[in-house]
């Protein structure tokens, strides 16, 4: 399925080719819906080390069978941020440790494990409604205290994880804006640029038209 010429316009997205073959997201979930949810079979993808085959692996494991040994295994291994990206909307959000998973990594080193932090609280926020609000409050001030941290794909899952949290309800939405003006009075250029793409975003009028339309 692998086309090499791809690779090329993979590069500019800032996606890791060292281990790719080519093949597209979109192809990827279509041979996905084609296979049933098998666990050895995303242990061995992930295992080869190939980039596309390592999505298909998120894809096609079964959440109720991944531990949180296999989360920081997985998470260990990451080398570029569309497969972090896709563990994590793609399968560690189903988890039942997903939001403890997050805080813990949220202050890992190394910048990807790192963004799989706060990659999981985004996905979480749109996925799990079965969680309460009262969860994702409680992550807020994780948010706001790694907020400084100035690196590209860790400032960018900051701002992920706050906006998509203060999108899940009104209640939540009030304490993400208030969380974001905290994070706006920090003497960092990170923090600053985090702080006013989320509250643009979250003060919108389509955000806040959709949150109060809910209630009624």
């Amino acid at each position: 399925m692998g086309d090499p010429s791809r690779l090329e316009g993979m590069a500019r997205y800032g996606i890791r080719t060292d281990h790719a073959v080519g093949v597209t997201v979109t192809e990827l979930r279509h041979l996905a819906r084609g296979l049933r949810p098998d666990h050895e079979l995303a242990a061995a993808l992930w295992a080869s080390g190939i980039h596309e085959a390592r999505i298909l692996a998120s894809l096609v494991d079964e959440s109720a069978r991944v531990s949180q040994s296999q989360m920081d295994a997985w998470v260990a291994d990451l080398d570029s941020w569309d497969v972090c990206d896709g563990v994590c909307g793609n399968l560690f959000d189903r988890t039942p440790f997903v939001l403890d998973k997050a805080v813990e990594w949220s202050t890992r080193e190394p910048e990807l494990e790192k963004r799989a932090a706060f990659a999981l609280m985004a996905s979480a926020a749109v996925h799990r409604r079965d969680l309460p609000d009262a969860a994702f409050a409680s992550v807020l001030p994780v948010i706001r205290e790694q907020a400084s941290d100035d690196r590209n794909y860790v400032k960018k899952a900051v701002s992920w994880a706050l906006r998509q949290i203060g999108k899940r309800s009104l209640e939540l939405n009030a304490r993400a804006i208030r969380t974001a003006e905290q994070i706006e009075r920090t003497d960092a250029q990170s923090a600053r640029w985090i702080a006013r793409g989320a509250l643009r975003e979250l003060w919108s009028d389509a955000v806040q038209a959709r949150l109060k339309g809910a209630l009624t």
